[in-house]
Parts: C-alpha cells; sequence; structure tokens
C-alpha cells in the first residue's frame, strides 16, 4: 500500500533508503556503535563536489558497511553516491558558506546543516557523544529515533486508527441505509468524509514510521493494510456521488478535491462550512437540514462483477441512486451494456443491500 500520490515528501522518501535492513543503515549502526561518528554527504553531482569538498582522498569502491565503519574513524567526511553504491572520497572537509544560518551546535552538524542547504543534497550527521543520526536535506531536518521507540509509536497509531476507523464505518453505514431511503443531508455526507480524512492523516504518520522502521515494521505494514482496505476508494466515491461539478475554471473532480482535502488542517477538516465548499455547495446554518442525493457511484460499485463503465452508463441515464433503485428489470435492460440477466442481477443485489445495511445499523 503506498501513500496517495505526491504525499510522500523528501524525508519519507530518504528514510527509505536508510531504513533498518538496508546496507547503509548496518553502516550507520556500526558507526553507532563504535561511537566514532561520521558526516556523510550523498551526491552524484561532481559540481557540488567541487564546491563543498575539500581534501581528502578518492576512493571510488564499491560500498560495504564495513569499509563505511574503518573509513568513518578518520575525522573527514565521506562522500557516497546518489544510489549509495559506491564510496567515492574519504577523509574530506566538507566547506559550505558560512553565512548560512544554523540552528545547530556541534560542529559536525553545523555543516551537515549548511551543506544541505547550500547543495540541496542529502547530508546524515552521526554524532560521537549523543549517539543521534541526523538527517539533512535542503531545508528539511530529521532525527532518526531508535527503532524500538519508533515501534511503540507505531502500534499506538495503530490503536489510534482503530478507534478512528470504527467512526468512519459507523458514518458510513448510516450513510448506506440513508441513501436507500433517500433522507441523506449534507451533514451525513460531511462527516463521513471528515472522518475519513482524519484516518487519512493518521495512514500518513504510520507510512513514514514504517518507512523509517524498514524490515522491521512489516508487522505494522499488514496490521495497516487490514485496517484501511478499501477505504480511499470509499472517501473517493462518496466525493464523486455528492459533488457539484461546477463549469470551466470551478470545474470539480474527486481527484482535486481529495488533493485540496489533504492541504487541510485538523481545525479547517473540523469546519463543516470548508468541507462543503469544496464540495461545491454553499453555507448554511443547518448543514443538516439541506438535503442531498447520491447519484450512485459508490453503492453500484458493491454490485458483483459491476464494470466501471456499465456504473457510469446507468448514472448517465438515470441521473439518481433513487431513480435506478426504482427502475424495472424493463428499463435496466435498456441501457447500454446491461442486458436482462445483468438487469436482474443488478436489482437483486441492490435488495440484498438494503436488507444488510438495515440490520447492520440495527446491531
Amino acid at each position: 500500500m503506498a501513500l496517495r500520490k505526491g504525499k510522500e515528501d523528501n524525508i519519507t522518501e530518504i528514510l527509505k533508503l536508510i531504513a533498518p535492513g538496508t546496507p547503509i543503515r548496518e553502516g550507520i549502526e556500526n558507526i553507532l556503535r563504535a561511537r566514532t561518528g561520521a558526516l556523510l554527504l550523498i551526491t552524484d553531482k561532481p559540481e557540488i563536489i567541487k564546491e563543498v569538498v575539500d581534501g581528502g582522498f578518492s576512493i571510488n569502491e564499491d560500498y560495504t558497511s564495513s569499509k563505511l565503519y574503518e573509513l568513518a574513524k578518520m575525522d573527514g567526511a565521506i562522500v557516497l553516491s546518489g544510489d549509495l553504491k559506491k564510496i567515492l572520497y574519504a577523509n574530506a572537509q566538507l566547506i559550505p558558506s558560512h553565512t548560512i544560518t544554523t540552528l545547530e551546535t556541534g560542529t559536525r552538524h553545523r555543516t551537515a546543516e549548511r551543506t544541505a542547504k547550500q547543495t540541496g543534497e542529502l547530508v546524515i550527521s552521526i554524532s560521537q557523544r549523543r549517539s543521534i543520526i541526523t538527517i539533512f536535506k535542503g531545508n528539511d531536518r530529521y532525527v532518526l529515533e531508535d527503532a524500538e521507540v519508533v515501534l511503540n509509536k507505531a502500534n499506538q497509531a495503530i490503536q489510534t486508527l482503530e478507534k478512528y476507523k470504527k467512526v468512519f464505518d459507523n458514518k458510513l453505514n448510516i450513510l448506506n441505509e440513508y441513501e436507500f431511503n433517500d433522507i441523506v443531508t449534507l451533514q451525513n455526507v460531511i462527516e463521513a468524509i471528515q472522518r475519513a480524512e482524519m484516518v487519512m492523516k493518521i495512514v500518513e504518520e504510520i507510512q513514514r514510521q514504517i518507512s523509517e522502521l524498514g524490515s522491521d515494521g512489516r508487522l505494522v505494514k499488514m496490521q495497516l493494510e487490514e485496517l484501511i482496505g478499501g477505504l480511499e476508494k470509499e472517501e473517493n466515491l462518496i466525493i464523486k456521488d455528492y459533488m457539484v461539478p461546477g463549469k470551466g475554471k470551478n470545474q470539480r473532480t474527486p481527484e482535486t478535491i481529495i488533493e485540496n482535502l489533504e492541504n487541510l488542517d485538523y481545525e479547517e477538516l473540523s469546519r463543516e462550512n470548508v468541507i462543503a465548499k469544496l464540495l461545491g455547495y454553499g453555507t448554511f446554518d443547518n448543514y443538516d437540514e439541506v438535503g442531498v442525493y447520491t447519484k450512485g457511484y459508490r453503492i453500484l460499485n458493491k454490485v458483483p462483477r459491476m464494470p466501471s463503465n456499465i456504473v457510469e452508463n446507468l448514472v448517465d441515464s438515470f441521473k439518481s441512486f433513487q431513480h435506478i433503485l426504482a427502475a424495472d428489470i424493463e428499463s435496466l435492460d435498456e441501457v447500454e451494456g446491461i442486458g436482462e440477466i445483468r438487469a436482474r442481477t443488478i436489482k437483486q443485489s441492490l435488495k440484498r443491500m438494503q436488507e444488510q445495511f438495515i440490520f447492520d445499523n440495527l446491531i
């Protein structure tokens, strides 16, 4: 399972590169245990090396964790290739501009931060005294924590996620029944989207922890996949069912709405008028008094062996889920791609779903 497209930031990508179980992490852990400290610059660009690397000696050999450990015994910085497969230089001095601001205190960390800011490259500082690994990339900074600490945080986050997911499922059950009974309000839709996004914010936090844990995070990853399977699709289809498409520059798609939702902080996400505006609705005093109707995309996607193009044809033909629900077999049969057998399947499936959704809300 991957994060939503575009959500993986620089640090998350770097955490994957140096996660437990990788060769570079093995070398870093060896340095930590030996308490020698180290300063690593990762780059493939000769102009960067020329700009900030002074002295030392060229190695240009295949990377191994034991070589990194031995070279770290010298005081100078070590330059590695961008893919972390080559050791390029050792015992070098990094000479970034001293005019670049830094909030770090130790010499090694100050040099690392300035080099990262000046070059935009990845720099890793391993503290000799405090046994801390600090990552710098451009203006980003991240301190790696002990794997056990990260694992405990991830497990706590999973527990929180379970609670939030349960609330979302409850909102979804209500929406399911209300859609069949044609009593959905804008408040129901907003609450379902809010809960889905709160779940996804926790998921993003756990995803970063999984990246940091590497091979140690396999169990957490399995739990996460089991917990949120299908959630993103549900949210996407809720938005598709209820959004006001708009025209011209104001045209909306589920993808653009999701992108805007991702950028909301918790305070903005809790405001009903913000969600309503993203969906294309105005401001109301009471959103629970604003009736809305579903187009039917989400429910129809639950019908077995129903291709997406058939769902589109149904919605295009009937315009709303209530019209589809009320249609007889002959009317359904007239839609392109639906024969009599599929029409009967649709009617039977919708009837079973309605009964199941009523039962779900009784227990």
